[in-house]
């Protein structure tokens, strides 16, 4: 999917029909902020960016975009300027074309970065215990394939995409959620949670994807980060101890305010 932000609405088409030719899903977006609004409701691979918009310009949305959304941004401009081009590029822009431009150029271009991103997210890798079929959109565990929600893929692929590095939750919830669940970490460690069910995590252990405490998760599926704690229930006898000395401290609290002592064998 490829969104065609551009304030001149006959460009804009001209553009959209030439990428539809080459194969490419479009969608189209008049300014800078309705460019953001459908960021989260389309979720383009690749945003076509115009530099020069009223109201918010191209360098905007991208300052607007680039720590809350992973999409790939390429600037358009029929200005020369080396500066505007270099203003974009260390904004983190994947790539800068000038007008006037070919179809089969435009396109060129866009595969070029599709290709960038999707070395990451192509074939199968091994996580913890699953392998993701990252191709086909599934889960294998055991030899069995686990349907993962659209979500859960979401988070996933976010954290594939970041390569080792701290995806933070602001970043997945933007991911995976939008804009209406920024800052709600709660909300993002419940999703997680199930991600690393549904990868064979047991309940007690982080697995693959490590907590960063206080910034978010990252994806370790060598293990080569060190395992930062366990929640690994506490063998049977340890258990049973804590139990009968938490029953002798019922029955003190029950004789001091004097209380009927439980019974040993029961009722």
């Amino acid at each position: 999917m490829v969104l065609i932000a551009d304030d001149e609405p006959a460009a804009a088409r001209l553009v959209a029909r030439s990428l539809s030719v080459e194969g490419f899903h479009v969608a189209t977006a008049s300014d800078g902020a309705s460019a953001i609004e459908r960021v989260w409701e389309v979720h383009p691979d690749v945003l076509l960016l115009d530099v020069n918009m009223p109201g918010m310009s191209g360098f905007d949305v991208l300052r607007e975009l680039k720590d809350t959304h992973p999409v790939r941004v390429i600037f358009v401009t029929g200005q020369e300027s080396v500066a505007a081009a270099r203003e974009g590029l260390d904004l983190g822009a994947e790539d800068y074309i000038r007008k006037p431009f070919s179809g089969p150029e435009l396109a060129a271009r866009i595969r070029a970065v599709l290709r960038r991103r999707h070395h990451l997210l192509r074939g199968r890798r091994r996580i913890g215990a699953a392998i993701a079929d990252l191709d086909n959109d599934r889960i294998l565990l055991d030899g069995k394939e686990i349907e993962l929600p659209r979500k859960e893929w979401l988070l996933l692929e976010r954290l594939i995409a970041a390569d080792g590095g701290v995806v933070t939750h602001d970043e997945l919830l933007m991911a995976a959620f939008g804009p209406a669940y920024l800052g709600d970490a709660a909300y993002l460690r419940l999703w997680i949670g199930q991600l690393r069910r549904r990868l064979g995590v047991p309940a007690w252990d982080e697995g693959p994807i490590r907590t960063v405490p206080g910034l978010g998760y990252m994806l370790d599926p060598g293990g080569k980060v060190p395992v930062r704690r366990t929640r690994r229930p506490k063998d049977d006898t340890k258990k049973a101890r804590t139990k009968k000395d938490g029953t002798e401290a019922t029955r003190r609290r029950q004789r001091t305010k004097g209380a009927p002592a439980q019974s040993e064998a029961g009722p």
